[in-house]
């Protein structure tokens, strides 16, 4: 039986929601839950070859492609290495959960144009403050994902035998991830 006293979400919302739960970091998150994100997300556009951060900058939001294409780089020695390419749907810049972090990579668009939904450092962590439920399954997510991310760059560095390109095994790593 439905309870008529369950809060009532627009198609607008529903979308949102069903576009927040492809990023795993928020799968685990009821409508009630993704809905306390909803006020904090701010679309944001870019064009080709825009940066959106660079390596070392303070790491103050995290980002969701609503539509177009993102290089993730490092820059080394006045050159930038694709580690990978995130598509609608990814998300980057989740180090925005960890206070004081700085940025490992640079992220840069790669499409004509790019959407983006950006959700500020202090929005999460206010959530986060406000609704510790929250906060433990975006965390969980989170670490589940470091992880993940972390025994299959050491797997891919023992199958090099000490050959190592850390461009090949990180985006090998990811395929690995995303294939789970």
């Amino acid at each position: 039986m439905l309870n008529p006293f369950t809060k009532k979400y627009t198609p607008k919302e529903r979308s949102l929601f069903k576009f927040l739960r492809q990023a795993d970091i928020f799968f685990e998150l009821d409508d009630d839950e993704l809905y306390e994100m909803l006020p904090y997300l701010h679309l944001r556009k870019y064009v080709q070859n825009e940066v959106i951060f660079f390596r070392n900058d303070p790491s103050q939001a995290m980002y969701l492609i609503r539509n177009g294409t993102v290089s993730l780089s490092l820059d080394i020695q006045d050159k930038f290495i694709s580690l990978f390419s995130l598509h609608t749907g990814g998300y980057f810049g989740d180090d925005a959960l960890l206070e004081g972090s700085v940025r490992k990579y640079t992220a840069i668009a790669t499409s004509a144009e790019c959407e983006v939904y950006v959700i500020p450092q202090v929005s999460l962590l206010d959530i986060f403050h406000d609704d510790l439920p929250i906060k433990a399954k975006v965390y969980e997510a989170f670490s589940r994902r470091q992880n993940l991310i972390l025994s299959a760059i050491f797997k891919h560095y023992r199958d090099a035998f000490g050959f190592f390109d850390l461009g090949q095994a990180y985006s090998n790593a990811r395929k690995d991830i995303l294939e789970t």
